[in-house]
Formats: structure tokens, sequence, C-alpha cells
């Protein structure tokens, strides 16, 4: 029996990793999240759940302790990529302070594994496809505090005696084939979220956040993955750990770049309506990034199930309707 705390688990993420492995008879969930984006809707009735924050270390402890958990999925995370310019604060505070207080809480327990959703933002502005090798390079504050929560990981694994699981996500999109579960908090500014939202407005619009980028069209380029295979990299990426007890850091991805311009050309064809605006870029922005999928998929024997772009805009739109 695994007993998993997994912080942010009342999240558009964290919900969706949580619905597969409590699918897994071997896992005990128990969750950790301070509502801020999460929601009560999205928590799995099956997992134990305690509202409380990263930073509380007495509270840690003591769920650490009671239940005797030894594999925590970190998700909790602030993660608007603009606002981390704006107020780098709580930046530091949630996404630094709070993943070292996590980790010391692990002194003198039986947690043995650590899995970690960091970002591709650390490779910062990338041609081509990127593999975990790449020179890291963060743009923007929020890629910053990404890669020192990696840093402060790998630095006290040795020290507290656990292996880590580090996972560097591209874009994440889709809701769960379960139509149970899906992205609702709105404030991360997430492009197929807001093409989900205009898609069931009379009068819809995107804004497409700078068209002077060195890409075909002048979008971004992002590689978008839908959140339910990611969900099951974390389940294989935890068998791996449990099975091999090797530390690892990889790519989340598909391995194909799409522009911004691309994505809401395909609502342009469910809705003529659509009016886009192009508006000044946002600060943190890169122009274009899209993972080498190579390692993931050798290490991890995994295929992905929901690989068409199409129907992970679909997913969203239909789970749209829903709320």
């Amino acid at each position: 029996m695994n007993n998993i705390l997994l912080t942010g688990g009342a999240g558009y993420i964290g919900s969706h990793v949580s619905e597969l492995l409590i699918k897994k008879k071997s896992n005990r969930v128990f969750i950790l999240d301070n509502l801020s984006t999460g929601h009560k809707i999205l928590i799995n009735k099956k997992s134990i759940f305690f509202k409380g924050d990263i930073n509380d270390r007495k509270l840690i402890n003591k769920i650490i302790n009671k239940y005797k958990i030894d594999t925590i999925i970190h998700l909790a995370a602030t993660l608007n990529v603009s606002e981390a310019e704006k107020n780098k604060k709580k930046y530091y505070k949630n996404n630094i302070i709070g993943t070292k207080n996590l980790i010391l809480s692990c002194k003198n327990t039986k947690v043995k594994n650590f899995i970690f959703s960091s970002s591709c933002s650390i490779y910062g502005n990338v041609r081509g496809n990127v593999d975990e090798k790449k020179k890291l390079n963060p743009r923007g504050y929020y890629a910053y505090t990404k890669l020192k929560g990696e840093e402060l990981i790998k630095k006290y694994s040795k020290k507290l005696k656990y292996n880590f699981g580090i996972f560097r996500y591209f874009n994440v999109a889709g809701a769960s084939p379960s139509g149970k579960i899906g992205e609702i908090e709105t404030s991360h500014g997430h492009l197929v979220k807001n093409i989900a939202i205009q898609s069931i407005r009379k009068k819809p619009k995107i804004n497409i956040y700078g068209n002077n980028y060195p890409t075909k069209d002048g979008t971004c380029i992002r590689d978008y993955i839908h959140v339910s295979d990611l969900a099951e990299i974390h389940i294989k990426g935890l068998d791996y750990l449990n099975s091999n007890k090797k530390s690892f850091i990889l790519n989340c991805g598909y391995g194909r770049g799409y522009s911004v311009l691309q994505i809401v050309n395909v609502l342009k064809k469910i809705n003529k309506k659509l009016k886009i605006n192009f508006m000044e870029r946002r600060l943190g922005d890169i122009a274009q990034i899209y993972s080498n999928t190579k390692k993931f998929k050798k290490m991890l024997k995994w295929k992905p199930k929901y690989n068409d772009i199409n129907k992970i805009i679909k997913s969203a739109i239909i789970w749209e309707r829903k709320l």
C-alpha cells in the first residue's frame, strides 16, 4: 500500500492525478490544498482531504507522521506567468519557500519518493524540440521559481534519503474522459480553457498576446498535452521509482508544436463569429518550445491515449458546457 500525500490535489492537474491514483487499489491518497485556486468539487471523495498550506510545516509534519506517508506528489504552486512578474514575493513564498518546507518535512520520516511538477519554461526560448540535457535558461520569474524548486529537491535528496521524479510539463489542456473533472480556475490564463469558455458565448472573442514573435505566423508555439495523459505519466513515474529506486527528470509533452493562432483557428472553424484581438506581448512569455519525448517514452514504456489537438479542445469544450 502506497500512502501518498498529494499537494494541490483540488486543482486541475491534481484532481486528474488523484483520479488515476485512486483507481489503483494499492494507493491511499491524502490531499493537501489551500483552495486558493483549487475547488472542493474536484476533490476525489475516496481521498482524505486537509485544507491547508504547504507553508504550514506543523500540519505537514502531522500528516506525514500520522499517516506514514511514503510518497509526496507536489503539484501545489502559483502559476500565472504574468502575475509572477508583478508579484514576485508571492511566487517566492509559495513556489520556493513552500517547496522547501515540504522537503524539510521529510526528515526522519518514511518518505522515499518525491514527485515534483516543474515546467518547460525553465529552458527559455528554444528553436526546435528540447530534451532534458538542454541548458536551463529561465526567462520569467515563474520559470525561475520552478528551477529553484528542482534545485532544492536535488540538493536534499541524498541527505533525506528519498528518490525524486521531476516532470517538466509542457502546456496541459483538456478534461477527463470520465466527465467528472476538468479545469475550473480561470486565473491561470490557459489558452485552451479560454477557447472552451468562448465556445459557449454568443459573441466569442479571444485575445492573442503578441503576433510579432520569430515564428511562422508571429504567435507563440507550444506543445499541448492532454491532462489525462499527463496524469498517467505520474502513475508510471511512481511505479518506476518504486521498482527502480532511481531518480529521474523527464519532459512531458507530445513532441509537436502548435502556434497560438493555429489553436484559435480550431475554434474559428467551430464558430465563425469568433473575433480575434491581437494584444501586446505578456511579460515572461517565451517564443517557442516543444518537447523531445524519446527519454520518457523509452523509460516509462508509455504511449499517449489522447494525442490529438482536436480531441483535446473538444474535451475542454464538453467540460465547459457541463460547468
